[in-house]
């Protein structure tokens, strides 16, 4: 028997984890459980990251957590429990699988497209860093963090599950046509790790295009990998294809620890009135016992499914209006009233169960992720982020007067967009302006160089945030302003 931590969740939670656990147990699914203490009730109790010190522990002993939709109360500046239960414990991909379902009536499902699409999603980076600043009052600024061992790392993930799956197509959405640098990064390692794959077939689409291309021709497309903010839009756009986030499993895959879950709302108005459907978690639970080894058994248990919704079975909120929906436990018991039936449509293939005991890692230290540098690294510049409410060629006029001699002031944009020494009365201003100082003759600078230069500016501005400009051997570690 293979103990995982169960987190029931909040709202439908209960009742929907209650459900699927059932249907395990009719199955004889040889796991035991250790139901552990997370959602809004806890943040309720104080723990401020939503879960309890004995939740965490018993997680990380067991290596994988099986867990119900959860609330994050609004307005208390604490964080979502999702989102920190996946950064802290390092489960880095995402991955999420739509499927037509037969029973579940979608535009493509009447018109006989099929749809097999798996989005793979970078989990812990990107805005989800959720690291903001207020530079002005008028001004927030979010830090996007792209890195090149975090990209490796799911990118080289999604090619592994495509070559597995058998995939005919990986794809890279992105959007390095204008995020050039941290777009630019994640496309690169995607090339970088696709060289070794020959045999599958790897290109790259602008996000937008993607999802235009998605809601017209998604039989297109199987694996998609994409950055958090992009792949999170995305997924639940794919799960909107194949009858919504009712039907759309995730897992969160890491090198340590694993999470499965249901990734749609706890529908608190329906809550203890036993009538939520449970498929999505279901779905999600079939992926934690293939990735336990129970192959077997979870085809046996999705074939039923599978079999219920062919047969027109439905909960209230999907399906034939004109014939009576089933709650939530008689949809559970009419699963495990289908055991051993095969479903008409994409039947699942018995594989051999091959058990797999979670490999949980003792961890004295927390793994640094870094790439060796191969080029020499050094500084030319700075980007000064000064608030003013004074029209441009004031601002460099103040400037150019505390400007030392081993820098020359070079651009002063907006939000953006260049306003000096070139620019467009039409362009509409805030007041927080981007300084950018590069040294004369390309002379490398120090950091103390940098300071020297910030002390004299301060005496005219408030300086709201600095970034050195880096240079990698002869590669500019940084973007122009929109006009240079």
């Amino acid at each position: 028997m293979t103990k995982i931590a169960v987190a029931k969740g909040d709202g439908i939670g209960p009742e929907i984890m209650d459900a699927v656990l059932s249907i395990f147990n009719a199955a004889h699914v040889p796991l035991e459980y250790d139901f552990v203490d997370m959602g809004k009730w806890v943040f309720d109790k104080g723990f401020s990251n939503g879960m309890t010190p004995e939740a965490q522990q018993t997680i990380e002993s067991l290596g994988i957590l099986f867990k119900g939709p959860m609330e994050t109360p609004k307005g208390k500046g604490v964080k979502s429990v999702n989102v920190t239960a996946r950064k802290t414990w390092n489960t880095y991909a995402n991955k999420r699988t739509f499927q037509t379902l037969h029973g579940v009536d979608t535009v493509f499902s009447k018109a006989g497209i099929p749809i097999d699409i798996t989005i793979v999603r970078e989990n812990i980076e990107d805005t989800y860093g959720g690291i903001e600043h207020m530079l002005t009052n008028d001004v927030a600024l979010s830090r996007r963090f792209i890195t090149r061992p975090g990209s490796m790392q799911v990118i080289k993930y999604a090619f592994e599950m495509a070559k597995k799956k058998g995939a005919r197509r990986i794809t890279c959405g992105h959007k390095a046509n204008i995020m050039k640098i941290t777009d630019g990064l994640f496309l690169e390692v995607f090339y970088e790790v696709a060289k070794e794959y020959p045999e599958l077939n790897a290109d790259d689409v602008i996000v937008d295009d993607l999802c235009m291309k998605l809601v017209s021709k998604p039989d297109l497309f199987d694996v998609v990998v994409l950055t958090n903010l992009q792949g999170d839009i995305v997924s639940d756009l794919c799960a909107g294809l194949v009858g919504g986030l009712g039907f759309a499993p995730s897992a969160n895959i890491g090198d340590h620890i694993s999470i499965f879950e249901a990734v749609h709302g706890t529908a608190p108005d329906i809550a203890g009135k036993n009538i939520a459907n449970p498929t999505a978690l279901l779905l999600s639970g079939f992926g934690m016992l293939r990735h336990l080894g129970l192959m077997e058994t979870s085809a046996m248990i999705e074939n039923a499914l599978l079999y219920t919704l062919e047969s027109g079975k439905h909960t209230g909120d999907f399906g034939d209006k004109n014939s009576p929906a089933l709650n939530t436990t008689e949809f559970a018991a009419t699963i495990i009233g289908n055991f051993g039936k095969q479903p008409v449509h994409n039947p699942k293939p018995l594989l051999k169960n091959m058990p797999v005991t979670p490999t949980v890692f003792k961890l004295e230290k927390n793994p640094m992720l870094e790439t060796r540098e191969t080029v020499e690294e050094f500084i030319v510049g700075v980007d000064m982020f000064i608030e003013s409410n004074e029209q441009p060629n004031l601002v460099a006029e103040k400037c150019l007067k505390h400007t030392l001699d081993i820098f020359k002031l070079v651009t002063i944009s907006n939000r953006g967009t260049q306003v000096w020494p070139k620019g467009s009365v039409f362009t509409n201003l805030v007041n927080q302006y981007r300084c950018r100082f590069e040294s004369l003759g390309d002379t490398p600078l120090t950091q103390t160089d940098i300071l020297a230069l910030y002390k004299r500016l301060m005496q005219d501005f408030k300086i709201c945030s600095t970034e050195l400009l880096n240079m990698w051997g002869d590669k500019k570690a940084y973007s122009l302003a929109q006009g240079q």
